[in-house]
């Protein structure tokens, strides 16, 4: 393909990310993923040279833009090699006329920008969330040890005790250490969060909302596969991904609960009043991972964030009934809203005075509200919001 083709084609999946996002339909990597798949002309640079620019437009953009095109032409204005592109030659894209209109840039729409800035997020701090973030690492210690693991390629320890981190789009998959389950993809963040329980060998763990289970297999290895750790989940299809991970990772502790929304007591009933430390990692608005899916930008709106907070202050109700005498809660959100955070766990413990906030010494992050916050400017990892009750 031509650099002018590749930007035709590049607008033409910004079309359809565009009308995904605004129909909460399927995210920009599936939509990318789908179309390789399908256009196998389409060579490996080609793949390379149409992601960049595609994730490259999406992170010029604040508010949704009105079509591709528009945001081909915002990227345009800040990449001087783009623009000459619009040439009009065979599979590029037309030449841009006068007064076309070009997307609005930013780091999002209007509204997120003012409840960013009012959850004490500073400009520079929400432009960093833009950013293209490295590769992060967890070493699992049921099969390897950070001091002692060799890989291909060098990397660097993080903040987090097993962590390593390597340059952006490294491909760790075919890597004999990945294959074999020595390590797994963790943001360092995600990783302090699962530290943050604290889970030791012999406890009873519930992993509430454990999605595909990256952070159930960081508590598995805490725990040395000695205990009882509940992963459950509403969603069948992520949960049903947790086994095969959890075989290659040679964890071997987890028990799997599928849950029924609005019933979910019904099914963690034999661990009411059992747990020794209950993890939530709530479904949030992803603010504080726009480094990875900058597109999440789009799909956020009012309604869907007043959703989202019903549903965390739910399962922090929840988790009451799951935590014996003097266990303890962890609540985790990867947002940087306070609504979702400081605010959101503050209402939690209002409503439940027998519960106390729990100090929480992390190597990274720093106080914000009754918990910590981690951020990517400051701490460079996704952004997260961290607080522990008991």
């Amino acid at each position: 393909m031509t650099p002018a083709a590749q930007v035709q084609t590049s607008i033409e999946l910004l079309d359809t990310i565009i009308a995904s996002a605004r129909a909460k339909g399927a995210p920009a990597d599936r939509i990318l993923a789908d179309w390789f798949r399908n256009n196998r002309f389409a060579g490996s640079k080609d793949r390379r040279a149409i992601r960049a620019l595609v994730y490259a437009a999406i992170r010029a953009c604040g508010p949704v833009p009105a079509s591709g095109r528009a945001a081909m032409l915002r990227l345009a204005e800040t990449d001087g090699d783009i623009r000459p592109l619009f040439d009009g030659s065979n599979y590029g894209p037309a030449p841009i006329g006068e007064g076309e209109a070009v997307a609005e840039g930013g780091v999002a729409p209007a509204w997120l920008v003012e409840r960013l800035r009012g959850s004490a997020v500073d400009d520079a701090e929400a432009a960093a969330l833009l950013e293209r973030a490295p590769l992060d690492l967890r070493v699992n210690t049921l099969k390897a040890e950070r001091a002692t693991l060799t890989l291909p390629e060098p990397f660097e320890t993080t903040a987090a005790p097993q962590g390593l981190r390597l340059p952006t789009g490294t491909l760790v998959e075919q890597w004999p250490a990945f294959r074999e389950g020595a390590v797994e993809v963790q943001d360092t963040g995600s990783q302090l969060a699962c530290a943050a329980l604290a889970a030791r060998p012999g406890e009873t763990v519930v992993d509430l909302c454990a999605g595909g289970g990256g952070k159930t297999l960081a508590l598995a290895a805490a725990m040395d596969n000695q205990g009882r750790l509940i992963a459950s989940d509403t969603d069948r299809g992520r949960l049903s991904r947790l086994a095969p991970r959890a075989e290659r990772a040679g964890a071997t502790n987890i028990e799997t609960v599928l849950l029924d929304p609005q019933r979910e007591m019904e099914a963690l009933q034999p661990f009411a009043g059992q747990a020794d430390a209950v993890l939530i990692d709530a479904p949030c608005s992803g603010t504080g991972t726009w480094r990875r899916n900058p597109e999440a930008r789009w799909r956020l709106d009012e309604g869907e964030l007043a959703r989202l907070c019903a549903i965390q202050a739910r399962l922090l109700d929840l988790a009451v009934g799951l935590v014996r005498p003097g266990g303890r809660i962890v609540y985790v959100t990867c947002s940087l809203l306070d609504e979702e955070g400081a605010d959101q766990f503050a209402g939690f413990l209002a409503r439940h005075r027998q519960l106390a906030m729990r100090e929480l010494a992390l190597p990274l992050g720093r106080a914000h509200g009754q918990g910590v916050r981690l951020s990517p400017s400051r701490d460079g990892t996704d952004g997260f919001f961290i607080a522990c009750a008991g």
